[in-house]
C-alpha cells in the first residue's frame, strides 16, 4: 500500500511538471512568433509615420521658401 501511494504521488508530480514545462515553452514560442513580430511591426509603422511627417514638413518648408 505504501509503495502504491508513493508511485501515485511521484506520477502526479511528473504529470504536473510536464504541464508546467509545456506552459513555459508555449509562452516562449508565443512571445517569439506572435508578440515580438507585432511589436516590431508597430515600431516600424510609427517610424514610417514619423518619416512621412518629417518629409511633409520639409516639403511644406520648401514650398514656403519658393513663394
Amino acid at each position: 500500500m505504501s509503495n502504491l501511494v508513493i508511485a501515485i504521488y511521484y506520477g502526479g508530480l511528473l504529470v504536473l511538471f510536464f504541464f508546467w514545462i509545456y506552459g513555459i515553452v508555449s509562452f516562449g514560442l508565443d512571445v517569439r512568433y506572435k508578440i515580438a513580430p507585432g511589436i516590431r511591426r508597430y515600431l516600424r509603422g510609427r517610424r514610417r509615420l514619423e518619416d512621412d511627417a518629417t518629409e511633409r514638413d520639409e516639403r511644406d518648408e520648401r514650398e514656403r521658401q519658393l513663394y
